[in-house]
């Protein structure tokens, strides 16, 4: 399941475009405050941004400027601003794409398509050349250093959704909402024991970072 988080102080909005968008599979998270969805961001994985400019405390385009200082997240402008010089700014700072408001939320629908496909294409160019693994999805193998991994399905999915996330943190929250292989109802205990596991397999305990009370992070 795709997981957005949506910076958005106009909330009847937000659910408009919420309802709409969890109807095609897509979970969508929403903050109104820039500073928490900041806070939110280094925290949890998400797999796009959806940003508003006009916010409390915070210009979006500095929201913006600070997201991609620190993440490479996608991000979709969604705004009612339309000055030339704003895109022109979004898209310099790093944005991926720029929607003006009003919209149909089709049209959004089709911008984080397109978005999330470059970003796809571009990681999986970028483990090949910077990675040690090795992701082959159709046949569910992983290898590291060229050794292939004896891999449960449950560690493979938890490795491969790793691996796609590789230098940021996933919680636990995220692997049980996008590893098929886990169970809804599995424990953190449980998880802990197969990324432990995991951890074995491939020889190096300290390539996974636990990271307390949230989850964990897979180093480049």
């Amino acid at each position: 399941m795709i997981k957005i988080l949506m910076i958005e102080d106009d909330l009847e909005l937000a659910e408009v475009l919420s309802e709409f968008l969890e109807e095609l599979d897509m979970s969508i998270e929403t903050e109104d405050d820039p500073f928490n969805a900041l806070s939110r961001l280094k925290l949890e994985s998400f797999d796009l941004v959806i940003l508003d400019l006009t916010l409390p405390g915070m210009d979006g385009l500095e929201v913006c400027a600070e997201i991609r200082a620190k993440q490479n997240v996608p991000i979709i402008i969604s705004s009612a601003r339309s000055d030339i010089n704003d895109k022109i700014t979004a898209l310099e700072l790093g944005a991926d794409d720029y929607l003006p408001k009003p919209y149909d939320p089709r049209e959004l629908e089709a911008r984080i398509n397109s978005v999330l496909r470059r970003y796809e294409h571009s990681e999986e160019g970028s483990n090949e050349e910077h990675s040690e693994f090795v992701l082959d999805e159709g046949s569910m193998e992983i290898r590291y250093k060229s050794k292939l991994l004896d891999l449960t399905n449950a560690e493979y999915g938890i490795l491969a959704f790793m691996v796609k996330k590789q230098g940021f943190v996933i919680s636990r929250e995220d692997l049980i909402h996008n590893v098929g292989a886990i169970n809804e109802e599995s424990s953190n205990k449980s998880i802990d024991v197969m990324v432990g596991r995991i951890r074995n397999k491939i020889g190096d305990k300290g390539l996974i970072e636990s990271i307390r009370g949230i989850g964990y992070k897979l180093l480049k």
